[in-house]
């Protein structure tokens, strides 16, 4: 069975301005648009971000939906840059498929649902409103469960939940 092609939410170094968004998404994307992810919390790793999922946390990033046509390969790009393995108990990271909280236009459609529709809903995104802010599924990379155990009792943790405003 195949993954389903789900939009992707990034944190770290495959935000717009880092090095990774350079090397694998530029010109690759349908839309990107600023996202919480509930639920986590961000940890300092050796040059790039852990989300750990934690409640009461949230961690700042973007919603990132490829092009159609660029999906299959991105996918596993991704993959091999996040060192991940299905079901490897060695991996560093699990991709997780989990809710994002869409915040702002980014550069989706007019009407602020990222669909271009004009209804504001979300459209063929599938997404659903909570509060009236959209929520979207979406994969996301997380700390794997030894990685996790390791960070919370000894790591560094980034308060704010955004990479881009680490210190």
């Amino acid at each position: 069975m195949s993954a389903p092609e789900l939009p992707f939410f990034v944190y770290g170094t495959l935000r717009p301005g880092e090095v990774n968004h350079d090397l694998l998404l530029r010109g690759r994307t349908l839309r990107e648009e600023p996202a919480r992810l509930a639920g986590a919390v961000l940890y300092q790793g050796p040059g790039y971000p852990y989300a750990v999922e934690e409640p009461g946390g949230t961690v700042a990033g973007e919603l990132v939906t490829p092009l159609p046509r660029a999906y299959a390969r991105l996918l596993a790009e991704l993959d091999r840059l996040e060192e991940y393995v299905p079901g490897d108990p060695r991996n560093l990271y699990e991709r997780v498929e989990r809710e994002v909280q869409v915040h702002g236009d980014g550069d989706g459609g007019a009407d602020g649902d990222g669909d271009g529709d004009g209804d504001g809903d979300g459209g063929e995104r599938g997404a659903v409103r909570a509060g009236g802010v959209p929520l979207v599924r979406a994969w996301v990379y997380v700390a794997a469960p030894a990685v996790a155990d390791g960070l919370r009792a000894g790591g560094k943790l980034i308060e704010s939940g955004d990479w881009l405003a680490r210190q």
